[in-house]
């Protein structure tokens, strides 16, 4: 299971990168429901100071910044001082970093096992509340209401063997990473995009 930290233009050639695996202070910090937000936040605006976030999220500035180090110091933002108006003055931006909770080949260990089952809840959150909003929007599209498409939802069953749908997905995750590269940032007609890919097989 994926997750992005933060996504990064790298060149002309595919963007793509395979996930780098969590550490455990990445894990531990992600668990965290308010670090949670503010990474999502952090992500949206792409970079913010302490009060910017504090602002968003409707959370005192001070509390705001000891979570902030508690994620640089796990590896998940860093500063970004071009964005800063003096030597004193902190903007942080997350690390463009793709994200692997854990696999057979890199498992989470396992004093790790309950701040992963958090973070994969808070996850799980997110996409119920992805899934609220397309429902509630629907009817307003599909009786003509709103003419603009917000959202989407494909369904498409299918049979594969194991490789070709890792396969599949790596196909998917590179076009997302080419879109992203070759968008314009200033573009005003941009938006932030909640993209939620859920596949199972019938073994489970």
């Amino acid at each position: 299971m994926t997750a992005d930290a933060a996504d990064e233009p790298r060149g002309s050639q595919s963007a793509y990168e395979r996930p780098t695996p969590m550490t455990s202070a990445m894990l531990k910090a992600l668990a965290n429901p308010l670090r949670r937000s503010i990474t999502n936040m952090l992500n949206r605006l792409e970079h913010a100071r302490a009060a910017d976030l504090a602002e968003q999220l409707d959370v005192a500035a001070n509390t705001i910044s000891f979570h902030l180090r508690v994620l640089a110091d796990a590896g998940l933002i860093e500063e970004a001082p071009e964005f800063a108006r003096d030597r004193r003055d902190r903007v942080w931006r997350p690390r463009k970093i793709g994200l692997e909770l854990g696999s057979p080949e890199h498992p989470i260990q396992d004093e790790d096992e309950i701040a992963g089952a958090a973070f994969t809840r808070l996850l799980v959150d997110e996409h119920n509340d992805l899934v609220r909003r397309f429902i509630s929007w629907v009817p307003e599209y599909t009786r003509g209401r709103d003419d603009v498409a917000r959202g989407t939802l494909n369904q498409l069953n299918m049979k594969l063997t194991r490789a070709e749908f890792i396969a599949v997905m790596e196909k998917i995750n590179r076009a997302l990473e080419d879109a992203k590269a070759a968008h314009d940032p200033a573009d005003p007609d941009s938006h932030y995009w909640q993209i939620d890919i859920v596949a199972a097989d019938d073994s489970i």
